[in-house]
C-alpha cells in the first residue's frame, strides 16, 4: 500500500447527527468524515479516504490504532469468556495488570505506589486525587496553575484554567487558587519563588493548601513544558508547606513526554499521580490514581465507581506494559523521534520567526493566532493529516503522533505540516515560499 495519504472531499450523511447528537461535538466539525476503521497510524473513512493520525485520540492511542499485540491479547481474553465487568472484585485480568504495573513500571523506577481504580476517565482520577489530598491533610485549598487543564467534572474543572470550559459549570468553582505556571510572566520571572512568597506571607490571603496540582507539560494549555529546576522547586514548596504534590500525567504520561512518567529524570517523586488516556493502550476507558502507601486512608467504598473494573482495559494495559516498556529500545526510540520532531519544528519556527513548545513526542509550534492555526490544521486535513490546536487562543499547532510511527511516515507527515505552515504564514509575514 502506498504511504501517500489519499484523502477525500466527500462529506458523510450528517442528517442523523444533526437530528440526534448534541451540538457540543467539536472534532467532527473540524474533520467532517465518517471513519470506519483504523490501523497503526492510519484512519480510513467510508468513501476510501486515508488519513495520517497526528492526534492519536488526544494522546489516548500512543501505540497507534489496533496494535496487533494488544488486539490479540484482547481477542483471546474475550474468546475465553473472560470477565468484562467486575466492579472491584479480584479477577485474573486485574491480577495480571497489577503484576505488570509493579514489575515493569514501578519497581524499575524505584517507585512505591498504591493503585486506585477510579471511574474510567481522566477527570475521575483527578477527582479522586484532590479528594484524597483534602482527606489526608484536612485542608480545602488546591493550588493549580494558569493554563492547566484537569477535566470537566466540577472538582477537576475548578482546577482548570480555561474560561470557556469553566463557564459550562453553572455553579461557582471554588477552593482552588490558580498560580502562574513557569514562564507565565516571561523567562525572567521565577514563578516558583512567587508562590513561595505567597505561601510564606501570613497576609497574602492564600490559605495553606491541601495539594499542589501540576502538569509537567500542559497539554491543552499550550504545550508549556516545565523545567526540572522549576518542578523541583514546586516539590520543595509542597513539602515545606504540608501540601501533597499531585502530578497530572493523563496526557503527558505513558511515554508521550519521554519516559513512562513525564516526571522521570526531573528529580521529583510526586505524592500522587493521575493516569488515563493511553493507560489501556487501545483507547479503552481506563484511569488510575497512584499514591504513596501511607496516604491510603480510604474506607472501603468511600470513593468508587461502577466502571472502575474495566477488565478489557486491564488486559490491553498489561500487554502494553510488557511488550513496550519491558524493552529499553522502545524508550530510546521515543527519545530519538522526539529529538527529530523538535528539530523539525525548530526549523519551521526559525523560518517564520516563531517559537516551539513541549518536549519528547508532545510538541507544538506557536503560529501567533487561533485563526492561523486553524488554517494550518484545516489545510493539513485536506491533505490527509489529522492534527489539532492547543493554547489559550488555540494558537499552538499541536503534534501528538503515535509513539510507534516509523521514520519515513513521520517525515512525510511533518513535510505536509511544513507545507501547510509555509502557505498559511507566508502571506502574513511576507516570506516567499521556498
Amino acid at each position: 500500500m502506498s504511504m501517500t495519504p489519499k484523502p477525500t472531499s466527500t462529506l458523510p450523511d450528517r442528517a442523523i447527527y444533526e437530528r440526534r447528537e448534541s451540538q457540543v461535538r467539536s472534532y467532527s466539525v473540524a474533520m467532517p468524515r465518517e471513519f470506519t476503521r483504523a490501523q497503526g497510524v492510519w484512519m480510513h473513512e467510508r468513501n476510501g479516504g486515508r488519513y495520517l493520525d497526528f492526534l492519536s485520540g488526544c494522546s489516548s492511542l500512543n501505540y497507534g490504532h489496533n496494535h496487533p499485540v494488544l488486539k490479540e491479547a484482547l481477542l483471546d481474553y474475550i474468546a475465553k469468556d473472560g470477565i468484562t465487568h467486575g466492579l472491584d472484585l479480584h479477577t485474573e485480568a486485574k491480577t495480571e495488570f497489577l503484576n505488570a504495573l509493579e514489575e515493569v513500571i514501578l519497581k524499575p523506577r524505584g517507585l512505591d505506589y498504591r493503585a486506585m481504580f477510579t471511574g474510567p476517565t481522566g477527570t475521575n482520577a483527578v477527582e479522586a486525587a484532590i479528594k484524597l489530598a483534602r482527606k489526608v491533610t484536612g485542608r480545602e485549598l488546591v493550588i493549580a496553575f494558569t493554563n492547566g487543564f484537569h477535566g470537566m467534572t466540577l472538582g477537576a474543572l475548578a482546577c482548570t484554567g480555561n474560561a470557556g470550559k469553566r463557564s459550562g459549570a453553572g455553579v461557582p468553582l471554588s477552593h482552588v487558587s490558580h498560580e502562574p505556571y513557569e514562564g507565565y510572566f516571561g523567562p525572567d520571572v521565577d514563578t516558583a519563588a512567587l508562590l513561595e512568597q505567597r505561601l510564606s506571607d501570613p497576609s497574602s490571603g492564600l490559605d495553606a493548601p491541601a495539594a499542589i496540582l501540576v502538569e509537567t507539560v500542559q497539554g491543552e494549555g499550550g504545550i508549556n513544558a516545565a523545567s526540572p529546576e522549576w518542578m523541583q522547586a514546586i516539590a520543595k514548596i509542597a513539602k515545606r508547606h504540608g501540601a501533597l504534590l499531585i502530578v497530572d500525567d493523563i496526557q503527558a504520561g505513558c511515554g508521550r513526554a519521554g519516559g513512562f512518567f513525564s516526571f522521570e529524570d526531573m528529580g521529583v517523586t510526586p505524592d500522587i499521580v493521575t493516569l488515563a488516556k493511553s493507560l489501556s493502550g487501545m483507547g479503552l476507558p481506563f484511569a488510575l490514581t497512584l499514591f504513596r502507601p501511607e496516604l491510603d486512608v480510604w474506607s472501603p467504598g468511600e470513593h468508587n465507581g461502577t466502571f472502575r473494573g474495566n477488565n478489557h482495559a486491564f488486559v490491553t494495559a498489561a500487554a502494553a506494559f510488557r511488550h513496550f516498556w519491558g524493552d529499553e529500545q522502545f524508550a530510546a526510540d521515543i527519545k530519538r523521534r522526539g529529538d527529530y520532531l523538535g528539530d523539525r519544528l525548530d526549523r519551521m519556527a526559525k523560518a517564520h520567526k516563531l517559537s516551539t513548545r513541549g518536549r519528547g513526542m508532545m510538541r507544538g509550534i506557536d503560529v501567533g493566532s487561533g485563526e492561523i492555526a486553524s488554517a494550518i490544521t484545516s489545510a493539513a486535513f485536506d491533505r490527509g493529516l489529522i492534527i489539532e490546536t492547543s493554547g489559550p487562543h488555540d494558537e499552538i499547532v499541536k503534534i501528538l503522533a503515535p509513539l510507534v510511527i516509523d521514520d519515513a511516515t513521520f517525515a512525510q507527515g511533518l513535510d505536509m505540516l511544513e507545507e501547510c505552515v509555509r502557505e498559511a504564514l507566508s502571506p502574513a509575514y511576507g516570506v516567499a515560499a521556498e
